[in-house]
């Protein structure tokens, strides 16, 4: 390990096994260690508490193995469970988000914003609604199919007449997502009223009723899909200075390009398997890592655990708002995101 001193934002260069190295930020390394930190405070409160009291003591005894019936459900299988959805879901949507604002060169890039969550949703509400599909790996190929299809469209749309610029890019997608939430609600509306009512709420973006048969498909192609993520950022941060110049580097734009679009629209659409929709958290997530650790291009761990951590504080808020009832997360997040956005434009406009 080899440290660089002398710039406001040191380096750290880390020599890998298999020859190659990393170089990572002081600071960006300090933030990660503290979201990481923050994550597992807010995970430990939400494992701890709950409406139905267990003592710390009698919660240890079922992390051990022990406890009787009842408390290893609720620890294990509902606050653990949820936990674990929190935490892959926030951070598979902080990943999209760092990979479409990069590739847009727009802090609203967002899938949420420019229609691919709204696509990934129109994947998953065709299966539950028309299919009558319900198995969690059975939405998650329809929201990753929708989503897909919505980033072609989207793709080909905006670069009908030339190269697809950041700004043409955003509004083509608001404009495709807005046909698009017209289709779901006219999906939900022709569907019988016990599975509408069903399908209403869950494009709200819920962690209540998560079991671990959700949970598993997101745990499995999370660190494929980060590990991917990791591979495409160098050239996608060279790909900012413009295609130009980044193929005169060597890079192989097209393929990049497709690339990112992909891996950005499986992590949206398991993500939506899990959960639903869930706004803001794809738009900020990225932001606040860029701030938090001042280096330029995608923050891929911060981004990812700033994005599970805020999920997980909202889903601590959602549970006990109104307790002993349970709010949808969605409906959290979108406050939030709607603060944030304000936040965002009075920001540029200082």
């Amino acid at each position: 390990m080899k440290s660089r001193k002398g710039s406001r934002n040191a380096h750290v260069d880390l020599r890998l096994f298999l020859g190659g190295s990393v170089r990572l930020a002081r600071r960006a390394l300090w933030a990660g260690a503290i979201m990481a930190l923050a994550c597992l405070l807010v995970s430990g409160f939400g494992l701890f508490t709950g409406t139905y009291h267990i003592s710390v003591a009698r919660v240890l005894d079922v992390l051990g193995g022990g406890g009787n019936t009842t408390e290893h459900f609720i620890v294990i299988d509902q606050r653990m469970a949820r936990l674990c959805a929190a935490l892959l879901v926030g951070a598979s949507l902080g990943l999209a988000g760092s990979l479409f604002q990069t590739l847009s060169r727009n802090p609203l890039g967002s899938p949420d914003i420019i229609g691919f969550t709204t696509g990934s949703t129109t994947g998953a509400l065709t299966i539950l609604l028309v299919a009558g599909g319900n198995a969690a790996l059975g939405v998650g190929g329809g929201a990753v199919l929708g989503g897909l299809a919505t980033a072609a469209l989207v793709q080909v749309v905006s670069s009908a007449r030339g190269a697809a610029g950041g700004n043409r890019l955003v509004i083509t997608g608001i404009a495709v997502g807005a046909m698009l939430a017209s289709l779901n609600d006219y999906l939900i509306i022709q569907a019988d009223v016990e599975a509408a009512e069903s399908a209403k709420t869950w494009t709200f973006g819920s962690l209540n009723a998560i079991t671990w048969d959700q949970v598993r498909p997101a745990a499995v192609s999370f660190p494929l899909l980060f590990g991917l993520t990791v591979l495409i950022a160098r050239p996608l941060r060279m790909m900012e200075m413009g295609d130009d110049a980044a193929a005169s580097l060597g890079i192989r734009v097209e393929r990049v390009r497709l690339a990112a679009l992909t891996v950005g629209v499986a992590l949206t659409g398991t993500a939506i398997a899990v959960t639903g929709p869930i706004g803001f958290l794809a738009l900020a997530a990225p932001q606040l890592a860029r701030r938090a650790g001042r280096v330029p291009g995608i923050p891929v761990a911060t981004a990812a655990l700033t994005g599970a951590l805020l999920l997980c504080a909202a889903d601590f808020l959602a549970q006990r708002l109104l307790e002993p009832f349970q709010i949808p997360v969605g409906l959290v997040t979108g406050a939030l995101g709607g603060l944030y956005l304000m936040w965002l434009l009075w920001r540029q406009k200082a």
